[in-house]
């Protein structure tokens, strides 16, 4: 199921962060570490840049794919097509690991 988040995935899905992901923000960047029984998995730790930290931001579990592409225009003054391809790639890369689903 995971695998094929992007084919499954319309504007109305609602995408929700793992509760397994550690976060930390520093500066427009946060950082991922998956957590493993108890354990954080120093070896799969993953950076995001500030529009990656954005986006991450607007997966909240309550905001559909449309809204978060809708809140990327807003903020970084780019059109629909690109937001649009920003946030389905952010959220497929991000299922590959299972940090969002």
């Amino acid at each position: 199921m995971v695998d094929n988040w992007n084919a499954m995935t319309s504007l109305k899905s609602i995408p929700a962060r793992s509760t397994s992901i550690v976060t930390r923000k520093t500066g427009n960047e946060y950082v991922l570490v998956p957590i493993t029984n108890n354990i954080a998995d120093m070896n799969s730790v993953y950076t995001l840049n500030e529009t990656g930290a954005f986006i991450w931001e607007q997966i909240d579990g309550k905001r559909n794919v449309e809204e978060i592409i809708n809140e990327l225009t807003n903020e970084y003054d780019i059109d629909k097509q690109n937001a649009e391809s920003d946030v389905f790639t952010f959220i497929e890369n991000m299922s590959k690991y299972l940090i969002v689903h």
